[in-house]
């Protein structure tokens, strides 16, 4: 069996605290906005898997060093593996697998969130029993603009939101703040930024994980939150289910043109102007894996959404995805050239060849249900190991 070895240099990328009944675990890369790299991955499943076998620990808190607690994947990362067949498929692996173990965690959790907290951050937050957000978080799945595709399980969390706002986020990499969060379900309360140390300080005390005491003491700090329905783009939902609920794509930008012309809509111009920045390759795949979202479990959503990422990162159809982390963190120039760059060139046949299953063996092994399977289907038990 193939042992983790997290880099001696980065052991720290993750901070564990245990005290008393209490784990804490800090991401600990300010300067990088806290990305998730190989270590980061690994460090994550490693504690809570011994959290969770731990009779000791009662409560799990996730918080963020610096101003950001996020901003998702370590791009640079897979941009420099692009020339090496899967050499990211390690890492990409354990995270779905990780990702999977959040959601179905046995213990209650907490993510005190400040700051960015994007992409691939954003699944150390919505999935936990409490997510705690402030006037300073901000919240997108920007992925579809590099040539990417929503993952890390938000084809099966953007699909549950209420009518067709799931794809809105995903095709547009839409920001929400912290009242906005709130409002739409993705974190369950809102407490101001000074506030969020002291309620750190209230769980720590609590010292044991019973779900009531631990919402009480959220409580005492968390107000009540109203979007400004002058700015909030929750207040324009009936445009965006009447948009984003069209077939395809092209449908979806000739809907948005319609409503642009009408009085009032000024707020479509730039969102179209930046789904039209976008990869069409990557906007396809995004909306069809959201759509069978509503369909499918978290189980299921990550199987399908590995698969898709291991192809997209072997340049199946496109290089898109390289082009958009080029333009935007390699050269910084902002101007990817798609493949194709039309949305009328990109093929449905070879969009199709993403979701192509692998053998049974080499897709993502999700465990199955029974506390004696629970933390089976690791990597290193896999055939990539």
């Amino acid at each position: 069996m193939a042992e983790v070895v997290v880099n001696p240099k980065e052991e720290e990328v993750v901070l564990a605290e245990e005290k008393g009944h209490v784990r804490i675990m800090t991401l600990n890369q300010p300067r990088r906005l806290n990305v998730i790299t190989f270590d980061v991955v690994a460090l994550l499943a490693k504690f809570l898997e011994k959290w969770e076998k731990d009779d000791h620990a009662k409560l799990i808190l996730i918080k963020a060093s610096g101003r950001a607690f996020s901003a998702g994947g370590d791009l640079k990362m897979f941009y420099d593996g692009r020339n090496s067949k899967d050499s990211n498929l390690e890492v990409v692996y354990r995270m779905y697998w990780l990702c999977h173990h959040i959601h179905t965690y046995k213990k209650p959790q907490v993510a005190l969130v400040h700051g960015i907290c994007m992409g691939g951050g954003a699944s150390l937050m919505v999935p936990m029993k409490f997510s705690v957000v402030t006037e300073k978080t901000v919240f997108a799945t920007p992925e579809a603009s590099i040539g990417f595709h929503t993952d890390c399980g938000f084809s099966f969390i953007l699909s549950r939101l209420p009518g067709h706002l799931g794809e809105f986020l995903g095709l547009t990499g839409g920001r929400l703040n912290g009242a906005e969060l709130i409002a739409t379900g993705l974190a369950t309360h809102f407490v101001p930024s000074e506030k969020l140390q002291e309620l750190e300080n209230r769980l720590m005390s609590l010292n044991n994980g019973e779900e009531e005491a631990v919402r009480s003491a959220i409580e005492e700090f968390s107000v009540k939150t109203q979007i400004d329905d002058n700015i909030s783009i929750l207040a324009k939902k009936s445009t965006i289910d009447q948009c984003f609920s069209r077939d395809t794509v092209e449908e979806i930008l000739s809907s948005l043109e319609d409503e642009g012309k009408k009085e009032g809509n000024g707020w479509i111009g730039p969102i179209l102007k930046g789904l039209r920045r976008s990869s069409p390759t990557a906007l396809k795949i995004t909306l069809q894996s959201i759509r069978e979202g509503r369909k499918q479990s978290v189980g299921d959503c990550l199987k399908k959404e590995f698969r898709i990422t291991i192809n997209i990162l072997r340049s199946l159809i496109s290089h898109d995805v390289y082009e958009g982390i080029r333009a935007v963190m390699i050269d910084k120039d902002n101007a990817p050239k798609w493949e194709p760059e039309r949305f009328e060139d990109v093929d449905a046949g070879r969009i199709e060849k993403v979701w192509q299953p692998f053998e049974e063996e080499l897709e993502l092994n999700i465990p199955p249900p029974g506390d004696e399977f629970r933390w089976k289907g690791k990597y290193e038990d896999s055939p990539y190991a």
